[in-house]
């Protein structure tokens, strides 16, 4: 496995800020590729003002890593949450576990939310797929092999091409998101559901190798009751992949419609409130910022700080929150 992993060293910039002694919180995060990778690197750059210095491990699987969040093995997480959702339930990826999932989920608080990649649905141009039922019979990657993804995936996939299933009408294949694009490049599966922040440079790069051909999501299945429960029940929203955005996409002449999942960043709710207040601060007072330092950032919409979340605010953030004048839902109030 090509799992990537960086290490984010905050201190030599709080030094420099004149910060001693910050206080170093492990944080664990996405694929390099996704914002679930991309918001942790870019975020633990600007929290040495704030005297915090995150340690920053990328190309996990999030649900594992909630999982340890909730057990306090680690500090902090992207945590997805149909995760969270399942967690609390003892389901899905926890289900071998339940009781204990159950048991730990409650300890699991939320500071802000953000979206994850889009899911890219991806064939090779010339590989004879056009459209979701083209899908039939084909392998088909979708996504790592722990996790909420390839419930996803498969749901998605299941509602664009009218009713295809993953063992009954195609092989799904699992890997982890690192080594995934690379197995599709050399053939291991014929479409790759890739989650990506549009107009990622390596999905770029791969289009210029070999044209590509992206499926979108219909207007009817958009327009369906079915595609509204799934939204809501998968913590997912509509993404747009917007004309023009890869260089070698065959239908790259139209907006492709897919989705992007939701994401929360984590926190062990027996984190002090003040350090809960300043790692919130730390996001949202520098958020301009990041999406300046890097453009794929500026899919986040400031406007909506709680989409998609589902576990309880850490006291301290509501502190923060209360303090800018933004509402909070009742859902989110810590109890």
């Amino acid at each position: 496995m090509n799992h990537f992993k960086s290490i984010v060293t905050a201190a030599a910039l709080a030094m420099s800020a004149g910060i001693a002694q910050a206080e170093s919180l492990s944080l664990e995060g996405g694929g390099n590729a996704s914002l679930t990778g991309i918001v942790p690197q870019t975020y633990a750059q600007f929290t040495a003002d704030e005297g915090l210095s995150l340690q920053v491990v990328l190309g996990q699987t999030l649900s594992r890593s909630a999982l340890k969040l909730a057990a306090g093995r680690i500090d902090m997480a992207v945590v997805p949450p149909g995760a969270y959702r399942a967690m609390s339930r003892g389901v899905g990826p926890y289900a071998k576990q339940a009781d204990q999932a159950k048991e730990l989920a409650p300890n699991i608080r939320s500071l802000f939310a953000f979206p994850a990649g889009t899911f890219h649905p991806i064939v090779w141009a010339d590989a004879g797929i056009e459209d979701w039922a083209d899908l039939a019979g084909k392998r088909v990657y979708i996504g790592p092999p722990a996790g909420t993804a390839s419930s996803q995936i498969k749901s998605l996939i299941e509602l664009g091409s009218g009713g295809l299933k993953a063992g009954d009408d195609y092989e799904g294949v699992r890997a982890p998101w690192g080594a995934a694009q690379q197995s599709f490049q050399d053939g291991q599966f014929d479409a790759y559901f890739g989650s990506i922040a549009v107009g990622s440079q390596a999905l770029n790069e791969l289009s210029l190798q070999r044209d590509i051909r992206i499926l979108g999501v219909s207007d009817e299945v958009r327009a369906s009751e079915a595609w509204q429960t799934f939204l809501v029940e998968a913590a997912q929203f509509e993404s747009v992949i917007a004309a023009g955005t890869y260089s070698g996409q065959v239908n790259g002449d139209m907006d492709k419609v897919s989705t992007a999942s939701a994401m929360m960043m984590g926190v062990h709710a027996t984190m002090d409130d003040e350090t809960a207040y300043a790692l919130t601060k730390a996001y949202w007072e520098n958020l301009e910022a990041m999406m300046n330092a890097n453009a794929l950032m500026r899919s986040i919409n400031p406007e909506k700080p709680f989409a998609g979340m589902n576990a309880s605010l850490h006291t301290g953030a509501v502190r923060y929150y209360e303090e800018a004048g933004i509402a909070i839902p009742e859902n989110l109030k810590p109890m």
